[in-house]
């Protein structure tokens, strides 16, 4: 799943380890989910979402869903 999470976190300035505190993840999970080798669960999706104050859909893309478009 491609995501916008690195461009979110860089405009705010914070580090991976920063946005893993945040979310009460490791930073190791923060670089899976940023280089796409890891998709979040549901609640942290939504946590993701709540912390940046944006809509998922904003944040994650389905590229199997933009293939079809």
């Amino acid at each position: 799943m491609k995501n916008r999470l690195r461009v979110l976190r860089a405009e705010r300035a914070w580090s991976q380890q920063d946005l893993a505190e945040r979310l009460e993840v490791s930073r190791q999970s923060v670089n899976a989910i940023e280089t796409g080798r890891y998709d979040p669960s549901l609640p942290l999706a939504f946590k993701i979402a709540d912390l940046f104050e944006m809509p998922i859909e904003d944040i994650f893309t389905n590229p199997a869903k933009e293939a079809d478009q």
